[in-house]
């Protein structure tokens, strides 16, 4: 499992134009799900996503979590975070999920992640959306369950 973390001081995603999910302060969330992800993969990106200190404390320095500063999370599911173009400029998605496995990791992930910060918007699962953001910073963290990076 793969997550694109950018800190913001805003975000929405529409779909046909029409917002879905809207943020302030807080962090976009991009996840990207493989076929052999589980559970486990989620739970381990939940953690380190809201628990990641990318936020400024009062001396300036990153060191308070989006719960810290009372921010959201918007979290937009997104496949092509495994394109893989090493062969080529064409990506290849055969690592990604398949829509049934996707969807459910996809939903775990939100709602574990509702469980821990004050309030989480999505996307729509399998949907082409449009997604607008202001990364502060910029701050930009790449995260992945497996540790490849």
């Amino acid at each position: 499992m793969r997550a694109v973390v950018q800190r913001v001081s805003s975000a929405s995603v529409q779909v046909a134009g029409k917002t879905v999910g809207s943020i302030d302060v807080g962090l976009m969330v991009l996840l990207g799900i493989e076929g052999s992800d589980t559970k486990k993969d989620a739970d381990y990106l939940v953690e380190k996503a809201v628990g990641l200190r990318v936020f400024e404390d009062p001396d300036g320095k990153m060191n308070l979590s989006v719960n810290d500063v009372g921010g959201s999370v918007l979290v937009v599911s997104q496949f092509t975070l495994l394109g893989d173009v090493r062969k080529g400029k064409r990506p290849s998605f055969n690592t990604a999920a398949k829509p049934d496995l996707g969807n459910e990791l996809y939903e775990y992930f939100v709602n574990k992640t509702r469980e821990r910060t004050l309030k989480t918007e999505t996307g729509e699962f399998r949907a082409s959306m449009s997604v607008s953001l202001v990364n502060e910073g910029p701050v930009t963290i790449l995260l992945d369950s497996k540790k490849k990076f």
